[in-house]
């Protein structure tokens, strides 16, 4: 309870309109006794049991799952954490109306209902394992009719505020903010008045919604069983706002996108992360994650408004193609005249191969290669078209350090040309570039320092 003056015993009388606080004090109440909501319940009949003694002019502070449980806004999904985790994700894409960061497997986006925060809302928590619940499909009006019920039912003028827990920029931890609301102004402002000091207020509004939904958040809890609270002493006044005014308009966010020097460290940053990495956790990799990273890989730079550049992700061969790829390195090494334990330690090295969650082979092909009548101008043909493959290959494990997935680029099946062909059944034309393993890393990426251009960055 915050302490002070409290209005419990005046439920009606009002703080300054001036000032959307009550310097005489307020009361927050948690209401206990709530039942397991499941969908089709009736949510009021059960706060007024609960809470016989609601009173005219309290704020009902109610957190969002309970109208996602009662509305049927639950999902079933299988206990299986990877299957689990695909389910959120496809619903997480459901529910985003636009990306506004993404950083490794964190997506922060904006929702149809307009909030910023992680993951759309979806959730996993205080729901059955076998469910997923997604945010009430429009909190306002389930806060409307909230209110309507309790007037109903109680006999009692209320304003309700519906509340979701999530993180803010630049601030470390979560809270509660509103998300739907009916019977209050979300909104205070100042613009106009005057401090204590005589300085005029220009800009202060105060978000009198989100403020109530943190407040109720400390007697409601997260462990507790006790998901609506009620905050007593301000005597709110209905203005027809509801919490959609507190999204603010896209055309007046200054950091949906960050600023233009927040955004050059971002690109320096997304090539930095890229580094050779041989050792991956056992995490599956999201095959639409490495299709998403050869869709950026694919905008590299190519001769004569050409596509020559594949990816081919190799599940059901791989085995026999390192294998066959092993004779033949065996075969190269044993006839440099190796001894036979540097033979054995360079082969362990392909072990990365097996080891890695998947492996994506690139190629270039003859696709749009012109035919020289000289040789000089025939291996100028195939040396342009295999810089850019190098770009494409270079894009795509900068565009997988993006997305948090961590790589080795290993240029042995450049070596084994016919094999790999022979293989994977590949025309003649397909020249490999390359294997790239892929998977999470064990430690997160972290951008490297620059290094020196001195002696590799020439003017003349």
């Amino acid at each position: 309870m915050i302490k002070g003056k409290t209005s419990s015993d005046e439920p009606g009388e009002r703080p300054s309109a001036l000032d959307h606080g009550n310097p005489a004090g307020i009361q927050v109440l948690p209401v206990p006794g709530l039942p397991e909501f499941r969908p089709g319940d009736d949510v009021a009949t059960a706060l007024v049991a609960a809470a016989p003694w609601l009173a005219d002019g309290d704020v009902v502070v109610i957190t969002s799952k309970v109208f996602s449980k009662v509305e049927g806004r639950l999902v079933p999904a299988p206990t299986d954490p990877e299957e689990r985790d695909a389910l959120r994700r496809r619903l997480v894409d459901g529910e985003t109306e636009r990306v506004v960061a993404r950083r490794g497997r964190t997506t922060i986006v904006a929702g149809k209902l307009g909030v910023v925060q992680a993951a759309a809302g979806v959730d996993g928590s205080n729901v059955r394992a076998d469910e997923l619940a997604l945010l009430p499909a429009d909190p306002d009006a389930s806060a409307a009719r909230l209110r309507a019920d309790l007037a109903r039912l109680a006999g009692v003028d209320v304003a309700v505020v519906v509340t979701d827990t999530m993180g803010r920029a630049w601030r470390v931890g979560q809270i509660d903010l509103a998300i739907g609301a009916a019977g209050l102004a979300v909104l205070h402002g100042y613009a106009g008045q005057h401090d204590a000091q005589g300085n005029e207020l220009v800009v202060t509004e105060i978000a009198v919604a989100d403020e109530l939904a943190a407040a109720a958040d400390l007697v409601k809890g997260k462990l507790g069983g006790t998901p609506v609270a009620v905050v007593r002493g301000l005597a709110p006044v209905d203005d027809g706002s509801s919490a959609r005014d507190l999204v603010r308009p896209i055309e007046g966010d200054m950091f949906r996108l960050g600023t233009d020097e927040a955004l050059a460290e971002g690109r320096r940053e997304a090539v930095l992360l890229r580094r050779s990495t041989r050792d991956f956790t056992d995490e599956p990799v999201d095959v639409d994650v490495v299709r998403r990273a050869v869709a950026v890989a694919l905008t590299a730079p190519a001769p004569h408004h050409s596509t020559p550049i594949r990816f081919g992700l190799v599940r059901e061969k791989r085995t026999a193609l390192l294998d066959a790829m092993a004779v033949r390195w065996q075969e190269h090494l044993e006839a440099d005249g190796r001894p036979a334990d540097e033979v054995a330690r360079r082969m362990r090295r392909g072990d990365l191969l097996r080891r890695a969650p998947e492996l994506v082979l690139a190629f270039r092909t003859g696709d749009g290669m012109h035919v020289y009548r000289d040789e000089a101008r025939r291996l100028g043909e195939r040396t342009m078209f295999t810089v850019a493959g190098g770009a494409a290959v270079q894009s795509l494990l900068i565009a997988l350090a993006a997305e948090g997935l961590a790589s080795c680029w290993v240029g042995s099946t450049i070596f084994a040309a016919d094999v790999v062909r022979d293989v994977l059944d590949l025309p003649a034309d397909w020249q490999p570039l390359g294997a790239i393993a892929v998977g999470h890393p064990v430690q997160p990426l972290a951008p490297r320092a620059p290094r020196d251009p001195e002696g590799a960055f020439l003017q003349w």
